[in-house]
């Protein structure tokens, strides 16, 4: 016979204040990580674009004038901040219209940096206007775990997103080839980790050979090897500690969480069985 409701029911309880406990935690967690990830993508956007501009393309980079690059350069600068700031955005409860103004004015800045190399950034800004934010009253384990899947959807989003940025960037200052097509660079910045680490290179940087058709003969092409800007999580988290500290802490408290929702799924399904029970009982008669 399953054990009385009441006593399931404190175990519930109990569990859902751990739980609450692990979700602000969690909170805490995931609000220095991604400090941290927004300081370590500014800065390894930096570096990448650094190789790719002198040792990709060098002879296109010193094609530039002086206020030519340190145009390129303030907007690679720009790109990572906003980058930065985007990442944060989920964790905050409710975003005023103020905040929002002041993201549309700093989209606006961007684009007024030098209209001729730098491209629009709004695509950095993803829209949160549906997103569910986890609050201190979150006990339910699920949703805390949709939470964290989706959060770390959304980070993966704006690498890539950057990543596609900051390439259109560089072609459009002319590092990057001009015929490059819209598409490869799409690729680019959407390859998968698994994909482009086999490729030897400075991280964060996919090297990649594509075939160019011949705009005076169709049926010639030829094989052109392209370096392009892709960011990967992996890699950008190896090369900081206190990234890789902070990875470490939300790992610990994931399989606290998991532990929790395992216990969690138990006593629920443990008292359904104890109420069926109550409930055949009182209906029961000889």
């Amino acid at each position: 016979m399953a054990r009385a409701i009441e006593r399931i029911e404190q175990d519930i309880a109990a569990l859902q204040e751990a739980i609450r406990a692990i979700a602000t935690e969690l909170q805490s967690a995931y609000a220095s990580y991604l400090n941290s990830l927004g300081l370590a993508v500014r800065k390894q956007l930096i570096l990448a674009s650094y190789h790719l501009c002198t040792q990709g393309y060098p002879e296109n980079f010193l094609h530039l004038s002086l206020n030519q690059r340190q145009q390129l350069q303030q907007a690679i600068r720009k790109l990572g901040q906003l980058a930065a700031e985007q990442l944060l955005i989920y964790l905050t409860s409710e975003e005023s219209a103020e905040d929002e103004v002041d993201e549309e004015d700093e989209i606006d800045e961007v684009d007024e940096v030098d209209e001729e190399v730098t491209p629009s950034s709004s695509s950095l800004f993803l829209d949160t206007s549906n997103s569910q934010y986890l609050t201190a009253n979150t006990s339910d384990p699920i949703e805390l775990a949709k939470w964290q899947q989706k959060l770390e959807e959304v980070a993966q989003e704006i690498l890539k997103k950057l990543s596609h940025d900051a390439n259109l960037l560089l072609q459009k200052a002319g590092v990057l080839p001009k015929k490059l097509p819209e598409p490869i660079l799409a690729a680019a910045a959407a390859a998968s980790e698994a994909s482009a680490e086999v490729m030897p290179g400075p991280p964060n940087l996919l090297n990649l050979v594509i075939e160019i058709e011949n705009e005076q003969q169709s049926e010639d092409s030829r094989l052109t090897q392209i370096m392009a800007i892709n960011l990967r999580l992996g890699e950008i988290e190896f090369a900081d500690v206190t990234l890789s500290s902070d990875r470490k802490r939300i790992r610990s408290i994931l399989v606290q969480l998991n532990k929790l929702g395992r216990e969690y799924k138990k006593r629920y399904k443990e008292k359904a069985i104890a109420e069926a029970e109550a409930a055949w009982r009182a209906s029961w008669f000889e």
